[in-house]
Parts: C-alpha cells; sequence; structure tokens
C-alpha cells in the first residue's frame, strides 16, 4: 500500500472551518453528543477499559480524566464526542473531528471541510456481526448529509487492527495508502460523496 501524498490541496486554505458536526442518523440509529458526567460519562469509561478497546485507543484512563476530555472536546471546536444508539441503546462512542483542525491534516492534500470519525463498539459481543458496517456507513452518510460543503469522511485505524480495516472497507470507505501518525502507522480509509472526491 502506498503512502499518501502530504503536500497541501492547493487553493483550498479556509483559516477557519466551522466545527464539527452531529451526524444526521436515520431511524433507528441516533446520535448525541456525550456528556461529560452521569450516565454518558460511566459509559464511555466502562466501554475505554474493554481489552478490545484499549488495545487500540489505549486511552484506559481514570473517570476523571475522561470528565476532563469530554467536557474539553465539547468546549471547544476540534472534535466532537458522542454515542451513537440502535433503537435508543447505545452501540457506540464516536469522536468526528475537523481533519483541518487535526495532527491528520499535514499527512494528505485535505479540503477544509474534511470531517474524520474515531469510533469504538463499545461491546465486544456486538462486534465481527455485521453492526460494524452498518453503524459505519450511517455514519458517514450522516457526516455529508450535516455538512453539504464536506465531499469525504475520513478514518485512520492502525495497520495492525484487521476487523476495523475490514469494516470499514466493507461500509464504503476506499483505503487510499498509508499514513504515518505520532502514535501510530495508520491505513488513510476515506468515504468520498463522489468517486472523484478521493484524495490523489
Amino acid at each position: 500500500m502506498s503512502t499518501v501524498d502530504s503536500r497541501p490541496a492547493g487553493g483550498e486554505a479556509d483559516p477557519a472551518p466551522p466545527g464539527p458536526p452531529l451526524p444526521r442518523l436515520a431511524p433507528p440509529w441516533s446520535a448525541r453528543a456525550a456528556r461529560p458526567e452521569g450516565g454518558d460519562l460511566e459509559l464511555v469509561h466502562r466501554w475505554m477499559l474493554a481489552p478490545h478497546v484499549a488495545a487500540f485507543w489505549q486511552q484506559a484512563w481514570p473517570l476523571p480524566r475522561w470528565a476532563a476530555e469530554l467536557a474539553g472536546q465539547l468546549a471547544g471546536v476540534h472534535s466532537l464526542p458522542c454515542l451513537v444508539s440502535l433503537d435508543d441503546d447505545p452501540v457506540a462512542y464516536l469522536e468526528v473531528y475537523r481533519v483541518a483542525m487535526d495532527q491528520l491534516a499535514g499527512r494528505y492534500p485535505h479540503r477544509p471541510h474534511d470531517l474524520g470519525v474515531h469510533v469504538a463498539v463499545g461491546e465486544l459481543g456486538r462486534t465481527g456481526r455485521g453492526l460494524g458496517r452498518a453503524l459505519l456507513r450511517e455514519v458517514a452518510q450522516g457526516l455529508l448529509a450535516a455538512d453539504p460543503a464536506c465531499a469525504r469522511v475520513v478514518a485512520e485505524p492502525d495497520v495492525g487492527n484487521g476487523p476495523s480495516i475490514r469494516a470499514f472497507l466493507a461500509a464504503g470507505f476506499v483505503a487510499v495508502g498509508e499514513v504515518r501518525l505520532p502514535d501510530k502507522t495508520a491505513v488513510l480509509l476515506v468515504y468520498p460523496r463522489t468517486e472523484e472526491d478521493l484524495p490523489r
């Protein structure tokens, strides 16, 4: 797999892209911002301690640190922490981020409105059954619907996270190369609005 061209996209500078939106999901799916207290905080904290999540997120932090993390994200414009539910049952933790404000920005020719996603399916028993594939497709389409100026949704799972990569590919994401980040080498996966929106 090739390494993605990291040259910036010419003529597309945007000094202040808007913060990331909440994905617009169709029933039986729904999404809402994750609160930094109460049941939301406890659920995210528990999921992050699960071995299948902790192995790749590496954020098995104490409860107070997760409270601060969620509060910090909600107070800023870089990323938005969300809980995604199926039939009103929370199934995944999602962080939607604006690529232009992220460390990924220098790794491929991004556009000002590109959105990225980090996804954790909290319960191991829900993985490997097609839920991840359906979730990722719904989230990608929901983000494109929420921001008409966004032409592509990206993800960057660790090259060693085979189950996650397979789920993204099955959901319609396209692998366009590898990117080297400070904490990992990742596969850059893109869900484009049209085929012409894939980075070259």
